[in-house]
């Protein structure tokens, strides 16, 4: 668990899948634009199996995923580390905020509070946000937490299926810099 303050993240237990489950249903039209899995029809059991492939990632170190939930326990959204290299000592931060609680400052805070466990707990040289071009609302996320803008890279990232182009931005440990 990790203090995203107001907010925490926490790994995903199984009695979080309904509620994750209607947030992503309730967010198909901000988070799904962008990601493919945010979907009408995304069920219970497709929470479930991310869950499982959360834990499964996190045994065996090649991601850091966490639900991003209030004091009260409610699901706010999703944030993660992952897409790792170990050679290069490096990884990918991402995140996403229900619908009906974008705006928040749940994003903000759970970006800082990755940051965090990711240049000091892990000692990672290197923490990546990729956003699409024209996710205006993960931009401001990127730019408000201090986040490094190194540039806009073509194709970077597939969007449905397609290539698009997209912001890279960066956090560098301070001893690696």
């Amino acid at each position: 668990m990790l203090c995203a303050h107001p907010f925490i993240l926490r790994p995903y237990r199984q009695s979080d899948a309904a509620e994750m489950s209607a947030a992503v249903r309730e967010s198909t039209e901000t988070v799904g634009r962008w990601m493919g899995w945010a979907t009408p029809d995304y069920t219970d059991y497709d929470a479930l199996c991310w869950f499982e492939y959360c834990n499964q990632s996190r045994a065996a170190g090649t991601a850091h995923e966490f639900g991003i939930f209030t004091n009260n326990d409610e699901f706010i959204g999703g944030c993660g580390l992952n897409e790792f290299s170990s050679i290069n000592n490096l990884c990918n931060l991402g995140y996403w905020t229900r619908q009906s609680r974008q705006r928040s400052g749940a994003a903000t805070s759970a970006v800082l509070a990755l940051r965090e466990f990711g240049l000091h707990r892990l000692k990672l040289s290197r923490i990546e946000i990729v956003v699409a071009e024209g996710n205006m609302a993960s931009v401001g996320v990127a730019r408000k937490v201090g986040a490094t803008h190194e540039c806009i890279a073509k194709n970077r990232l597939r969007v449905h299926g397609k290539p698009v182009a997209a912001h890279v931005f960066s956090f560098i440990s301070a001893h690696d810099a």
